[in-house]
This record gives structure tokens, sequence and C-alpha cells, in this order.
């Protein structure tokens, strides 16, 4: 497969900040390579081939990350650029289940999407808590699955381009904590701390043992490296770790 013109550019790079707050499994990413957005999107869709030449079933990129690490913002900056594109929301499938025990779930949902083209699913939370309507993807070219266990290993052969979002703990948690007592979706102040602290244990235990960095295609900064002008993006190549480099690859990302 050729390489198109886009991701052929030489890019500059920045400095990570650093001491960046991971857990100890993750190796922190040191340098970014930055490039425009488009230019990521050309990386990614280099990696599936030209949309019009795959079978009627949509490309399906995961953006995974922490619970605030930007996963949400990454995916609606694509989605401004690629409008045909649709996003299929983990908080949407996963909700009122179990903390990270609704793989079940993704994975009949992208099996669908790759028999079928299409998705329209009820979770069984929805049923029983009488949620009305469906979790709907119609015809469309590309499909981006987000949020946190996007990626996770159990959809490993369903998915076609991989993002890892990185994001230091504490501004994750800061955002994560802010954002719920905004939208106010897990009660007051104090209640909104206690459910996050309490997701995080759970997050944690999961991706010490799914560990989606050594999988992903792409590794991008989810906070700003300092120095990114407007429409730019921080990222390397993946993966991370035993299953690819101990770090990213200073230069360029081009051939």
């Amino acid at each position: 497969m050729t390489t198109s013109p886009a991701s052929r550019r030489p890019v500059r790079t920045l400095p990570a900040r650093l001491p960046v707050a991971l857990q100890p499994e993750e190796p922190a990413v040191t340098t970014w390579d930055v490039t425009t957005l488009p230019t990521l999107i050309s990386h990614l869709l280099d990696l599936v081939g030209p949309l019009d030449d795959l079978p009627y079933h949509p490309a399906v990129f995961a953006v995974d990350g922490r619970g605030g690490a930007g996963k949400t913002t990454l995916t609606r900056a694509i989605t401004a650029l690629y409008p045909s594109a649709q996003v299929l929301c983990i908080d949407d499938l996963a909700w009122n289940e179990p903390f990270y025990q609704w793989d079940y779930l993704l994975v009949a949902a992208l099996t669908e999407l790759r028999h079928t083209g299409v998705l329209d699913l009820v979770p069984p939370a929805w049923q029983a808590h009488h949620v009305e309507g469906s979790i709907n993807i119609s015809s469309c070219p590309l499909v981006i699955v987000e949020g946190s266990g996007a990626g996770m290993r159990a959809v490993n052969g369903l998915i076609d381009a991989h993002v890892w979002v990185q994001t230091d703990d504490d501004v994750a948690e800061q955002r994560r904590i802010r954002r719920d007592i905004a939208e106010g979706v897990n009660g007051d102040d104090q209640e909104s701390a206690r459910f996050w602290y309490q997701w995080m244990a759970a997050e944690r235990a999961f991706f010490a043992l799914d560990r989606p960095w050594e999988r992903a295609d792409v590794i991008v900064a989810g906070q700003d490296p300092q120095g990114l002008a407007d429409r730019e993006v921080a990222w390397v190549r993946g993966p991370l770790g035993p299953a690819g480099p101990a770090g990213p690859r200073p230069g360029t990302t081009g051939e």
C-alpha cells in the first residue's frame, strides 16, 4: 500500500511535558511529532486503505484512553473534518453496566457492523431501565468508536485503526470531575468525585491487564505539550511497550 503525500510531509517535534503521571505499565512518550490534524487522519486512513475499495462495511477507528484523556475532543475534531463519519460512543453502549464488563456488547456491535454495514442495538440496560430508542449507525464509510476501552483486546480483529490518547492522570482527573459536575450526571460535587474514584479503580485494573498502548497504531497527546499552533496535533506512531518501540521515534512520521 502506498503512503499518501500528506503522510510524507516533514514534521517538527516537541518534547513532552515531563514528568507525566501514568500507571506503571504504560511507557511515557518523551518526544512528540507535530502535524496538522488532516495529516494524522490521512495516516490512519492509510492503515485502512481507500474507503471506496472496502466491502460494504465501514472502516472502524477506535479512539481509546482513560477517562478525561481528551478522546471526545479528538473525535469531535476528526468528525468536523470528516463529516460523513459516525460515532459509536462507549458511554452509551456501557451505560449502567458493571465497569468494564461490557466487552460482549462492543463485540456484538462491531460484529453486526462488519456483517451488515449498519447497527441498530438496544443494550440490555436500556431495556431494563426503559430507555427509549437505540444505538443506531446508518450506512457510512467510517465509524469512530470513542471511549475508555474502545480498543480493548476483545475487539482487536474488529477495528481497523487504534488510537491511544495519552494524558497525565492528574489532568485527566481534573477534567473528568469538572465535566461530570457541570453535566450533573453523577450527582453533586462530592458524589461526582466519589464516582470518579470508583471508576478509576476499575479503569486502572482493566488497563493494567489489557495494555491497549501495546496494540495502538497511533499515540496522541491528550494535552498540549507546549508549542502547538491552532489545528495542530501531537502524535507518534505506536505501539508503545514490549510489542513495539520503547518510545516514539523522533524526527518525522514520513517514510
